[in-house]
C-alpha cells in the first residue's frame, strides 16, 4: 500500500441475505482527500463507510489501513449518552495522561470552534442540531487522519450547515462524507464517488467537485448506452453468421464462435447495468383552478412556549407561486405551515383561503396513519386500485412507479427505510389533487436521483408551492422568493439565497472560527509554523545567499513544468473514458495527487527563498 493511502478496499463484496449491495469494489482514500460518497438508496453507502471504519467486515476481498492512521467514524445517528453533560462527553475523547492545563486548553479550543457555550447542559436536553455539533466536536478531539461522516448535515439548520462547510474547508485531515445535499457536496469535496451497480466495477470516481462529477457521469452514461448499441449490432451479425452453420472444426471458426458467445455475455452485462437506472415516477395532480389569489395571510402573529416566532407577517399565494421559508431550528417555519393549512391558529391576524381550496401537506415528521398496515394498504387504502388524475391504476403498477416490487406489497410500513417511507408519503400526496402544496423538508432521506425527479415534478406543478428545506439546490430551482424567519419575531423577504447570504454576512458577520482561531487539530496556524524554533541571528553568508538566488532562478521553471504535468493529468482525469474505467482512474488519481504535491512543495520552497533573500 502506497504511503499516502490511509485506507483502501480491493475487490470488496458485501451482501445482505441474497441481495448484493456491491460486488468487487476497489477504492483508495488518500491523504488530503475530501471525498463525497453518493448513490441510490440501498447501494450500500453507509455499509461501505462502516467497512472503511472497520466496524463491518466484507464477505470477500481486502480492506487495508495505514499503520497508526486514526480513522474516526461518525454515524447518521449519534450514540452519545443523554445523561452526560456536553463537557463530560468531550472529555471522553481526550486521551488520559495529559496535564490538566492541556486538557482545559483543548476543551476551550473545541468548545469555541463548535460554539458550544459553557458545556454544562446535558446531552439529552440538546436539539438534534446541537447533538450533531457535539458529536463532530468529540470526533475532532480524537485528532483524526481520516473522518468518515454519514449524512453529517442531518438535523443541522442552515446556519449549522454553513458552519460545517467552513469547518471542512479548513480541515487538516482527509474525510469521506455520505450526503444527498448537492450544494454542500459542491462546496466541500475535491473527489466524488458514486456506488451503483449500473457502472463497470460497481462505481464511478471523478476528480473535482459535485458539479464536475455531474458532467463526467453524464458522459459515462452516454458511453455505456453507445456501447450497448455497438454490442447489439455486433451480436446480431455474429448470430446471423452462426445460423449459416460455420464449420466448427476450423481453428478460425472455433475462435469466432467463442468470440460470439463472449459478445453475447458482454451485451447481457451491459443491458443489465443500463437497466438498473430506474427512477421514481413523480407527478403531482393539480386542480388547475384559475383563481388569482389562492391564500392570503395578513398581519399574523404566533408565540409558542413564551417565545415570539413572528408578528405582522403578510403573504399571498397564487398559481405559480414558489415560496421558500428559511430560518434556524425553532424559528417557527413548521408552525407557519400549520397556520397556512389551518391546523394551527394564529394569535393575531387572519388567514383567508379561496373557496374550496385544496391544500396538500408533506409533514417533516412523515407520520403515516398506521405503520402496522402493509405497503399495499398504505398505497391503496380503498382496495386494489388508486385513482390518479381521474383514472384507476392497479396498486402493483402504482407501487412500481415508486420503485417498489410486487413482492414488497405485503411488507409492513414499519419495516420500510426512511427513504421508502418518504416515497409512500409522496405517493399519497400525488393521488390527491391540489391547489397548494406545503412541503416541510421533503428532501430528507431521499437519494439524489429521486430528488432530481421530485424537482422536475414540482417545477411543472401549476399551483402554489411553499417549501421548507435545507437543500439549497432544491430551493434555488423551485422558489422565486424566500421568507426568512430570524427567530426574534422578524420576517424578511429576499429574492434568492445569494441575497439572503449577503444580508446575513453584512448584518451578523461571519459566525464560527476565524482564520486565526484554533484549528481542529488543536493548534493554531501560528503555533504550527513555529515548531522549527526561532531563526538564528545574524546575516547569511554571501555564498549561501548566492546559492539561494541561483535556486530561485531555477525554481520558477520547475514550477511551470510541474504545473503543466498536473494540468495534463487533470485533463486525463476528466476524460469520460477514464471515468468509466475504475483501474485507470485510480492510477491517474494517484499520479495527479503526486504531481500536485510536487507543485505545492515547489511553491513552499519558492516562498521560503523569497522571504530569506528579503530578510537576509
Amino acid at each position: 500500500m502506497a504511503s499516502n493511502v490511509l485506507v483502501g478496499a480491493r475487490l470488496a463484496r458485501k451482501s445482505y441475505g441474497a441481495q448484493p449491495l456491491f460486488t468487487d469494489i476497489s477504492l483508495q482514500v488518500l491523504e488530503h482527500d475530501r471525498m463525497g460518497l453518493i448513490g441510490p438508496n440501498g447501494a450500500g453507502k453507509s455499509t461501505f463507510l462502516k467497512i472503511l471504519a472497520g466496524e463491518v467486515s466484507v464477505d470477500s476481498g481486502e480492506v487495508s489501513r495505514r499503520r497508526f492512521a486514526r480513522v474516526i467514524y461518525l454515524p447518521q445517528n449519534d450514540v452519545l449518552d443523554p445523561e452526560k453533560t456536553m463537557e463530560e462527553t468531550l472529555l471522553q475523547a481526550i486521551p488520559g495522561g495529559l496535564e490538566k492545563w492541556r486538557i482545559a486548553k483543548r476543551l476551550d479550543e473545541i468548545k469555541s470552534l463548535m460554539a458550544l457555550g459553557d458545556g454544562g447542559r446535558k446531552v439529552g436536553a440538546l436539539s438534534g442540531g446541537w447533538r450533531k455539533r457535539l458529536a463532530i466536536g468529540r470526533a475532532l478531539l480524537e485528532k483524526p487522519d481520516l473522518l468518515l461522516m454519514d449524512e453529517p448535515t442531518n438535523h443541522l439548520d442552515l446556519e449549522g450547515i454553513l458552519w460545517l462547510e467552513r469547518l471542512l474547508k479548513e480541515a487538516p485531515f482527509a474525510f469521506v462524507l455520505v450526503s444527498h445535499d448537492r450544494f454542500f457536496l459542491d462546496a466541500t469535496t475535491n473527489r466524488m464517488v458514486e456506488l451503483n451497480l449500473r457502472y463497470p466495477g460497481g462505481l464511478i470516481k471523478t476528480q473535482g467537485s459535485y458539479s464536475d462529477f455531474i458532467v463526467a457521469r453524464e458522459a459515462c452514461v452516454q458511453k455505456q448506452a453507445r456501447l450497448e448499441t455497438v454490442l447489439s449490432n455486433k451480436v446480431r451479425r455474429e448470430v446471423e453468421w452462426l445460423r449459416r452453420g460455420p464449420k466448427a472444426r476450423a481453428t478460425k471458426a472455433k475462435h469466432r464462435i467463442r468470440q460470439a458467445w463472449r459478445l453475447q455475455d458482454d451485451l447481457s452485462a451491459a443491458k443489465g447495468r443500463n437497466s438498473r437506472d430506474k427512477k421514481v415516477d413523480i407527478a403531482f395532480d393539480a386542480t388547475r383552478r384559475k383563481t388569482r389569489e389562492l391564500l392570503s395571510a395578513r398581519k399574523i402573529k404566533k408565540t409558542l412556549g413564551g417565545k415570539l416566532l413572528f408578528e405582522n407577517l403578510n403573504l399571498k399565494l397564487g398559481p405559480g407561486t414558489g415560496l421558500g421559508i428559511m430560518g434556524q431550528n425553532g424559528a417557527g417555519k413548521s408552525s407557519l405551515l400549520h397556520i397556512l393549512n389551518g391546523a394551527l391558529a394564529p394569535d393575531q391576524g387572519s388567514v383567508v383561503w379561496a373557496h374550496g381550496l385544496r391544500i396538500v401537506t408533506f409533514d417533516q415528521k412523515r407520520q403515516l396513519p398506521d405503520e402496522t398496515q402493509t405497503l399495499r394498504r398504505a398505497l391503496a387504502p380503498e382496495g386494489d386500485t388508486v385513482i390518479y388524475k381521474d383514472r384507476p391504476i392497479h396498486v402493483a403498477a402504482w407501487a412500481k412507479r415508486f420503485l417498489f416490487e410486487k413482492d414488497q406489497l405485503g411488507t409492513p410500513v414499519s419495516k420500510l427505510s426512511g427513504g421508502e417511507k418518504a416515497r409512500v408519503l409522496i405517493a399519497s400526496l400525488m393521488s390527491r389533487p391540489a391547489d397548494v402544496l406545503l412541503l416541510d423538508e421533503p428532501a430528507n432521506d431521499l437519494d439524489i436521483p429521486t430528488l432530481q425527479v421530485l424537482e422536475e415534478s414540482l417545477e411543472e406543478f401549476p399551483g402554489a408551492l411553499v417549501l421548507i428545506t435545507h437543500d439549497r439546490f432544491l430551493m434555488g430551482r423551485l422558489c422565486h422568493r424566500l421568507l426568512f424567519l430570524d427567530g426574534n419575531g422578524g420576517a424578511h423577504y429576499f429574492a434568492d439565497y445569494d441575497q439572503w447570504l449577503q444580508h446575513r454576512d453584512k448584518t451578523l458577520g461571519e459566525t464560527g472560527p476565524s482564520r486565526g482561531a484554533a484549528r481542529p487539530g488543536g493548534a493554531s496556524k501560528s503555533m504550527e509554523t513555529s515548531k522549527s524554533g526561532p531563526a538564528s541571528p545574524g546575516k547569511k553568508s554571501q555564498k549561501r545567499a548566492y546559492e539561494e538566488r541561483k535556486e530561485l532562478g531555477r525554481i520558477e521553471k520547475q514550477i511551470e513544468k510541474a504545473e503543466e504535468t498536473a494540468k495534463s493529468l487533470r485533463l486525463h482525469l476528466n476524460d469520460p473514458d477514464a471515468a468509466c474505467d475504475a483501474g485507470r482512474l485510480e492510477t491517474l488519481y494517484a499520479e495527479h495527487q503526486e504531481a500536485q504535491a510536487k507543485v505545492d512543495a515547489l511553491y513552499r520552497r519558492w516562498e521560503e527563498l523569497e522571504e530569506g533573500l528579503e530578510t537576509g
